[in-house]
């Protein structure tokens, strides 16, 4: 975190400490376990509109403080100045720019993840949690429906049956049976956590950043499409590939036998 202050001692909603190529961002109400007001949502949107124009930034830690990842929106704190209907949008569309954004993005999960904090783990691209971390799509006892993008992202990680069961009766799981339904992508022990996190960023901020994006658009549009219709995207983004400084660098480490280059993702060509 900063120098300055943890993030548990700072008043901002959100943390975002920028480290080398890694940015991580803190959730940051802990007395709330994390419960994400207005201010916090606008400051994410805002966020994460930098974060996926800033090419020095090539992966992203999202994670809560004071050992809750996230107890989803913060009821409590909505400005009543606001319809509804409006709000829902401008988070929903905090969902598909998290879901969206062009760098691999790791959700660090410990304690409660609920509701929206849930699915904002969910949108992530992995999912680190400790065992005692503890997930439910609380809604229904709340007498809301699913949101923040679930209904789209639940039933394909973990099936269809087993999204109406998480989200009709709203259980509370652990670390472990979310792993087994594919919702947590490693349990660590908490003493390694961070540590896994922080090496898994590294990792992927290391591999060539333009064809990560391009394979996670991939993925994402892939299953929404014919074969044929996700050949073809995978033809053209190919084609971008083709035209960074990456590729030809990545085959000369091949033919030679010397260690992966440094991938910068820049163009090649013009």
């Amino acid at each position: 975190m900063t120098a300055e202050a943890s993030p548990s001692t700072t008043r901002s909603p959100l943390i975002v400490d920028r480290n080398g190529a890694i940015a991580t961002l803190t959730l940051n109400r802990p007395s709330r376990k994390n419960a994400i007001d207005d201010a916090g949502w606008r400051l994410l949107a805002a966020t994460l509109d930098d974060l996926a124009a800033d090419d020095a930034v090539r992966a992203v830690v999202v994670t809560g403080a004071g050992g809750n990842f996230c107890a989803g929106a913060d009821l409590g704190g909505q400005s009543r100045d606001e319809h509804p209907a409006a709000r829902m949008r401008r988070v929903g569309a905090i969902a598909a720019a998290l879901s969206e954004l062009p760098k691999p993005v790791i959700a660090q999960v410990e304690g409660i993840a609920a509701g929206a904090g849930w699915n904002l783990a969910l949108a992530c691209d992995f999912v680190v949690a400790s065992p005692c971390a503890r997930f439910s799509q609380i809604f229904a006892r709340r007498g809301l429906s699913i949101d923040f993008g679930g209904s789209w992202i639940l039933p394909r990680l973990a099936g269809l049956q087993q999204a109406k069961r998480l989200t009709m009766l709203a259980e509370m799981i652990g670390a472990a049976e979310a792993r087994e339904l594919g919702l947590v992508t490693w349990v660590k022990p908490e003493d390694e956590l961070a540590g896994f996190v922080t090496e898994l960023a590294g990792r992927l901020a290391a591999l060539p950043p333009v064809a990560l994006a391009q394979s996670k658009a991939l993925l994402h549009q892939g299953a929404a499409q014919t074969l044929r219709e996700a050949i073809d995207n995978e033809t053209r983004a190919q084609m971008v590939n083709l035209a960074t400084e990456d590729v030809p660098a990545a085959f000369r480490a091949f033919l030679e036998k010397t260690e992966p280059p440094a991938y910068t993702g820049r163009w090649a060509l013009g």
